[in-house]
């Protein structure tokens, strides 16, 4: 009996000392503390999170600020995994969501300025007044050309605008004969008035409105030029000489701002334009043409 009481004693003492000697390895709280601090600051999830780490009988509490989600759920793994810990409370938070402005400024810039749109061509006018010299394509007559017929012609000299080409030199035009009467119809007058119809620049052709340029022959070769629609015909007869009759001239009277009038007076004392001829008709209206592509 006495042997079995021996036997249990020394068992109770074994099992006292056994739990002394267990007590005795766990690690206390500042250990514990220190080494969750360490490992919080090397590993690379939770370095950049500002963690405080405390320990009370093997229970840590975790305090402070994480910058992520993910960072806050490894240290707390991070913690559990420390030898000597019973338990995990962590009151960390993450980063005020006030500081994510400052990353995001970018988006809150001023809206770029809008792009500056170049001025629009503005449409070409040619001012009423302004005058056009053509070179007819085609020999013209009182005697011969009919009222209403059209003839072809082309500019002879560009007209500009604000030191700019709006009609360059070459240009098609057309024209119309306004009146035609031969000599001995009307009291033996020969007459012959032309007007410019229209002129084509850049394929487009456009309508223009002209003074009437007239030129009559009466009785025996007199002869007189005048254009209708503004100021009396004046000046001097220009040009040369061609076979007709007895050396007849050839010219041109030049109106007050009118233009020429190439007459020939032949021995049947007809109004005669050869073809070739120089004639400047001046614009009874405004000539609108669109924007140079230049």
């Amino acid at each position: 009996m006495q042997r079995i009481q021996r036997i249990v004693i020394a068992f109770s003492l074994c099992t006292v000392l056994g739990l002394s000697l267990g007590c005795s390895k766990r690690p206390n709280d500042e250990t514990i503390a220190k080494e969750i601090q360490s490992k919080l600051a090397s590993d690379p999830a939770t370095r950049d999170s500002d963690v405080a780490v405390s320990s009370k009988d093997g229970k840590v509490t975790l305090t402070g600020k994480v910058s992520t989600a993910d960072s806050q759920q490894r240290a707390e793994q991070i913690a559990r995994d420390e030898p000597g810990v019973t338990g995990v409370d962590d009151q960390t938070s993450l980063q005020s969501a006030a500081m994510a402005p400052a990353a995001e400024a970018p988006a809150a810039r001023a809206p770029a300025a809008a792009p500056v749109e170049k001025p629009k061509p503005q449409p070409i006018v040619i001012p009423a007044g302004t005058s056009i010299t053509v070179k007819v394509g085609q020999a013209l007559s009182s005697k011969d050309s009919q009222e209403g017929q059209t003839f072809l012609a082309t500019v002879a000299t560009p007209v500009s605008v604000g030191g700019k080409t709006a009609i360059p030199a070459g240009a098609s035009a057309s024209g119309r004969v306004v009146t035609a009467k031969a000599k001995g119809k009307i009291k033996g007058e020969g007459e012959l008035a032309l007007a410019l119809t229209s002129v084509t620049v850049r394929g487009a052709t456009e309508s223009i409105e002209t003074q009437v340029l007239s030129s009559t022959v009466k009785g025996k070769g007199k002869r007189t030029a005048v254009t209708t629609g503004g100021g009396a015909a004046g000046g001097a007869l220009i040009g040369g000489l061609a076979g007709g009759g007895k050396g007849a001239g050839i010219g041109a009277l030049v109106g007050a701002g009118a233009g020429l009038v190439g007459g020939a007076l032949t021995g049947n004392k007809q109004v005669e334009i050869p073809a070739e001829s120089a004639l400047t008709f001046t614009l009874s209206a405004p000539l609108t043409l669109p924007p140079s592509s230049q």
